[in-house]
């Protein structure tokens, strides 16, 4: 493994002789839009490994992306790798249809400390709720950023993450495409402990997550990458292209439906993704993603 050959992987050309906030949020950001957030390996007849060499081979060599735990432990080794202080740390996910947060952790993040200040940098969350740098770990402060205000709160330990959204525009919604235009003015989307994990805490949530038939990411294929304003997203046959605040607070949702002779040329031209076997597409789910 070799940092150089990550870099070339995120097209990262900035300096990296010191470990601070703006080199890390410049990696970082490069990290999201070079690598996407998907679980296509579950619907390709793979199965997504946490060895780290694994994972490596996968998403700086083969130019696949993965999911938190893989994407947030290949970016722990690039940033450990650069001399920064970084500890692992497990959530549970939000479930808006349960209103619940899981009863396991299910997600990977990290927390970099610098300067006697902590950061939470997630890279491996996509579609709308990805951060787009990393955030100080401050109760009860909103954080702007161009996908819209984070927070966090914290209470008796626990702290809580959630996104204020903007109201969203949708010209070419039909009944085919019909996209969820949420009421709720704030999204939860996870708790987390500042308890250090190791990657092995997170093997049974890695294989529960891509076999259990009820799991969100069984029962949708899911695809996602950060652009420069914006975000796409392909879940099932779906794609979704959202332009961050288009006009008056606003983001501009375009969607269209695909068909399974687009989906390979799409995922090569939007995610730059060429897979080794073949792709079953599914969104059986009525779980909403925005």
């Amino acid at each position: 493994m070799d940092i150089k050959e990550y870099f070339a992987r995120i097209s990262y050309q900035g300096s990296y002789n010191k470990p601070d906030l703006a080199t890390l949020t410049d990696i970082f950001q490069h990290h999201i839009r070079a690598v996407p957030f998907e679980n296509l390996s579950i619907h390709c007849g793979e199965r997504i490994e946490l060895d780290l060499e694994v994972t490596y081979n996968k998403i700086v060599r083969k130019k696949r992306g993965g999911w938190c735990m893989e994407n947030n432990h290949l970016l722990s080794w690039a940033l450990k790798t650069l001399g920064y202080n970084v500890t692992l740390l497990g959530s549970r996910v939000y479930v808006p249809e349960y209103d619940a947060y899981a009863e396991e952790i299910d997600h990977l993040l990290l927390k970099v400390v610098l300067d006697d200040k902590s950061y939470i940098v997630d890279g491996g969350f996509g579609m709308a709720y990805q951060m787009w740098q990393p955030m100080e770990l401050v109760s009860g402060t909103d954080q702007p950023q161009i996908p819209g205000v984070f927070r966090f709160l914290e209470d008796s330990g626990t702290w809580y993450f959630e996104k204020v959204k903007r109201k969203q525009w949708v010209p070419n919604q039909s009944d085919s495409t019909s996209h969820n235009v949420e009421k709720e003015v704030c999204r939860r989307i996870y708790l987390f402990t500042l308890q250090p994990r190791n990657i092995e805490e997170f093997r049974a949530s890695n294989i529960h997550l891509q076999t259990a038939p009820d799991s969100l990411f069984v029962t949708k294929s899911i695809c996602s990458l950060q652009t420069a304003n914006g975000v796409w997203a392909l879940v099932g046959w779906k794609l979704t292209e959202i332009k961050y605040n288009y006009k008056d607070n606003m983001d501009l949702v375009e969607i269209r439906i695909l068909t399974d002779e687009e989906m390979e040329k799409t995922l090569k031209e939007k995610f730059n993704i060429t897979l080794d076997k073949k792709f079953v597409p599914i969104n059986t789910s009525r779980l909403s993603l925005f």
